[in-house]
């Protein structure tokens, strides 16, 4: 999950890890950066969310906008998705994706240090299977974040994943976006949704 852009090291704790629920690095521990705001997913949100798609992960092309920690798309390459994008703005979180990546000698996947936004925007669109969105709490990210996946980032019954907080009201969605699951962990909701047809070019 994601933290302030302009937020530094508190210099208080440990390094955090992050632990791999399943699959190929099953209960890998790998080190994420101390940022404040910088929150994983729980494991028990992310175990309900891949319990929800595991059948839909091996094989899939994925995106993880505002990465953080990268545990959505780890897992899912963990859990034998094709390839994955993270896209973070932070410096110190894209590093360090890199190395852990390269500890885990993982080949099929791409870091991008970049407003996510920016990069929708600018970048060749890659029809996608699965994008985890999880941005920072409080920010409007979602309301941007949407309009431009439908810029042709989605392929035909993409399944996208939204984490929120659970005060907060989702933006207006396409109509061809389906709710599929839905559930609350604490003070977040988290939501599947099924896109019903590829978004336009």
């Amino acid at each position: 999950m994601k933290k302030q852009t302009n937020a530094k090291p508190s210099g208080k704790t440990k390094p955090s890890k992050l632990r791999i629920i399943s699959g190929e690095w099953r209960s890998r521990q790998l080190p994420i950066p101390n940022i404040e705001g910088l929150r994983p997913t729980p494991d028990r949100v992310r175990e309900t969310l891949f319990n929800w798609i595991n059948h839909y992960v091996p094989g899939a092309c994925c995106g993880d906008f505002f990465c953080g920690s990268g545990a959505l798309g780890l897992e899912a390459l963990s859990r034998g998705a094709k390839q994955l994008t993270f896209v973070d703005n932070s410096k110190q979180v894209t590093r360090q994706m890199q190395e852990n990546l390269s500890t885990l000698n993982a080949k099929n996947a791409q870091v991008v240090q970049q407003n996510s936004a920016q990069f929708l925007e600018t970048a060749t669109p890659q029809a996608l299977d699965i994008v985890f969105l999880d941005p920072p709490f409080r920010k409007g990210w979602l309301g941007q974040i949407i309009p431009l996946l439908e810029r042709g980032w989605l392929a035909p019954r993409a399944l996208v994943y939204i984490e929120m907080e659970k005060e907060a009201s989702l933006p207006e969605l396409p109509s061809h976006w389906q709710l599929s699951k839905e559930k609350t962990a604490g003070q977040l909701v988290y939501r599947l949704f099924e896109v019903t047809q590829a978004g336009h070019q």
